[in-house]
């Protein structure tokens, strides 16, 4: 690795602040360079981060897959800077080259960056609170996978740390109360937040708009809190830690008292630090206030040795790599359980078990509703996966999530694999990113499709970071009748589908809904979204080459026995609609084609052979049918047809009336077909 360095012949260890200012001056100088950024909250918290890295983050440079590494999270991610220099100055594979291209195009060092195992970068959050709630589903996931595989008091495989830093705005956002409550009552023990007490936020100081009393609300949540630490006095940052790690059974909140952008002669403790470079001139007078004769990027040697974490990280995984070893001596299926798990492969003979599982479902030939048939789909893949833990936010039983292999988490001892997340939609999602993000687990949780509006920055969280999640949305249109518009989702799955790395998910039966399930399984690179209904729904007999088309996200359902001259194009509950409308049609002598499309993504995936074979490019007219907006048939329609969809908000009535009222009909769909056959 190249490093910039300057030589000293010193051997007695830099003083704790100079060692700090390191990450100031890599701060500050990079922003400058950049033009832009956030100097103030790496140079208040620098201190804090030194304590933190230098005397209690166990973790290895050499190898930051290491499994039993605490986790750190950024949840105030604008100070992305103090991670970089952290990064650098620990002896991850940073070059001081990308530092001097922070913000740049092409560059890893982002202004928010998502995750970056490589350079030991779990996750950072850019919208406010969601690292705090991903550091909750990280410390979720350590107690669990501690009582699934530790065998104690001789085995302690899983022991280790979720560190998260915090700031205003983090505790501002309502997230930060939907996790922070869970937290508590979970126990999670090993939990550490240091919160940046430092009472400046974009617009100025904070007490024109937040005023709560932090300390007493984290107490009534059954935190362990320590108020008026010196974020800037390492003894008594260190003594705080201390106090953290003797709790058992409470997460722990620092609240440290720091000045944003310290060092700063003429700006720290302004917003003026927040979000904007300091400019040349406070930058010299800054070196001057913290005596740092150096040039920009320049880290003394002496520095550099003090910071290395790289013989410490080898040591601390030496020593678990030894005891993990004895482990699997003892244990041997539990050790080869538990790394099969940590790096996410799938059990062997995944591949005949889940077919196996598809084919059931098919040999059933069940009529239910799709949330029902996802129930089912979960009884026969869960045997096979130990890893997928699930949950609901208070709908547990409406959205089918619990199985008869799930076991609600004791708060106590940590084992189970199923959590009650309460009315928390937008914290279970960041929690499940948290556990995903963690390894060791495939987590999947359940609310109405109309409240992924709750949780959807953290559905695009998921999306954004590619990590695996499976979000089950039920009562998905119309459909579920006199609950009425508030609860009715019109715009949700078309939102959805815009989502980049999102896979969605809208099957019309119990076999597209075991195919859904199997695609989110296997589906390593990003989210997934199961789209299901309340009402029952026809099983639709297939072919087996039909049954394996269902994973190419659209196929052939219901043909003619020459060229189509109309295609209809549907999913979920109107696929049964499409079905009968095609046989009605059928008898009046048209040549009609029924395709199901249960994921428009994984379609677009597939060749342009296969696409052109299912919708072929000849004179055959087009009508596509969902209940909901219609703004993503249109392509699909590709100036050929129309599409039946909705373009304003629910009724209260009974979903039969409604889909009458809303044109959902046999007849309103033959009578489209018609009128755009004889234009």
């Amino acid at each position: 690795m190249t490093t910039t360095v300057e030589n000293s012949t010193s051997s007695v260890r830099p003083p704790r602040r100079k060692l700090a200012d390191a990450i100031r001056v890599l701060s500050m100088d990079a922003v400058e360079n950049a033009g832009c950024g956030h100097p103030g909250m790496p140079m208040g918290m620098a201190d804090i981060a030194e304590v933190l890295w230098g005397n209690y983050l166990r973790h290895n440079p050499a190898n930051p897959l290491w499994h039993d590494r605490d986790r750190f999270v950024l949840s105030n991610g604008h100070g992305s800077m103090l991670l970089y220099a952290v990064a650098y100055l620990r002896g991850y594979p940073l070059e001081l080259e990308e530092i001097k291209n922070f913000r740049q195009l092409g560059q890893r060092t982002a202004g928010h960056p998502e995750r970056d195992l490589d350079i030991g970068i779990e996750t950072t959050t850019g919208p406010l609170g969601q690292g705090f709630a991903n550091a909750v589903g990280m410390a979720l996931g350590e107690k669990v996978l501690a009582a699934t595989f530790n065998r104690l008091p001789e085995h302690d495989i899983v022991n280790h740390y979720t560190y998260v830093f915090l700031g205003d705005g983090c505790m501002m956002e309502g997230i930060s109360h939907e996790a922070c409550s869970l937290a508590g009552t979970l126990k999670l023990g090993k939990l550490v937040a240091f919160y940046d007490d430092n009472g400046i936020s974009i617009d100025g100081e904070t007490d024109g708009w937040f005023t709560d009393d932090t300390p007493e609300r984290f107490r009534a949540y059954g935190w362990h809190v320590v108020e008026d630490i010196d974020g800037h006095d390492s003894d008594n940052i260190i003594a705080a830690v201390e106090a953290a790690r003797g709790e058992s059974d409470r997460p722990s909140l620092l609240c440290c008292k720091t000045v944003i952008g310290y060092g700063s002669p003429n700006k720290q403790g302004t917003a003026d630090t927040h979000g904007a470079a300091l400019g040349a001139d406070e930058i010299a007078a800054t070196r001057v206030n913290l005596g740092w004769e150096h040039p920009p990027f320049v880290v003394p040697e002496d520095i550099r040795a003090a910071w290395d974490g790289t013989e410490r990280g080898c040591d601390l995984e030496s020593d678990w790599q030894m005891r993990f070893e004895d482990y699997a001596r003892q244990h041997p299926k539990l050790a080869a359980e538990f790394s099969r798990r940590m790096v996410g492969e799938r059990p062997v003979n995944w591949l005949a078990n889940s077919s196996a599982v598809v084919d059931a479902v098919a040999g059933e030939a069940k009529d239910m509703a799709t949330r029902k048939a996802s129930q089912r789909a979960l009884e026969g893949f869960a045997p096979y996966l130990p890893e997928l833990f699930g949950g609901s936010a208070d709908l547990t039983g409406s959205n089918n999530t619990f199985h008869s292999g799930s076991v609600v988490v004791n708060t106590d001892s940590g084992e189970g694999n199923y959590l009650h997340f309460g009315v928390r939609e937008f914290a279970m999602a960041a929690i499940s990113n948290g556990l995903s993000l963690h390894g060791g687990f495939i987590p999947y949780s359940g609310t109405f499709l109309v409240f992924s509006d709750y949780s959807r920055n953290a559905l695009r969280m998921a999306a954004l970071i590619k990590t695996q999640n499976i979000f089950v949305f039920t009562h998905d249109s119309i459909g579920l009748g006199e609950d009425g518009p508030t609860h009715q989702p019109i715009e949700h799955i078309a939102s959805l589908r815009a989502m980049p790395n999102m896979h969605v998910w809208r099957p019309c039966d119990a076999v597209e809904t075991a195919v859904a399930w199997r695609g989110a399984l296997e589906k390593t690179t990003g989210p997934t979204s199961l789209i299901l209904t309340r009402q029952s729904l026809p099983h639709v007999p297939r072919t087996a080459d039909q049954i394996d088309a269902v994973a190419r996200g659209g196929y052939i359902l219901f043909d003619s026995d020459v060229e189509p001259e109309l295609i209809l194009i549907a999913t979920g509950s109107e696929v049964g609609l499409a079905m009968a409308a095609a046989r009605q049609l059928q008898s009046e002598g048209c040549r009609v084609r029924v395709v199901s499309m249960p994921c428009t993504e994984l379609f677009d995936e597939q060749s342009e052979s296969y696409r052109k074979h299912v919708l072929p490019l000849g004179d055959a007219r087009r009508l596509a049918i969902e209940a909901g907006a219609a703004d993503s048939w249109w392509r699909y329609v590709d100036g050929r047809g129309d599409v039946i969809g909705i373009a304003r908000f629910g009724q209260s009535a009974p979903a039969a009336a409604l889909f009458e009222e809303y044109g959902f009909t046999v007849r309103a769909v033959t009578v489209a077909a018609q009128r755009l056959l004889s234009s």
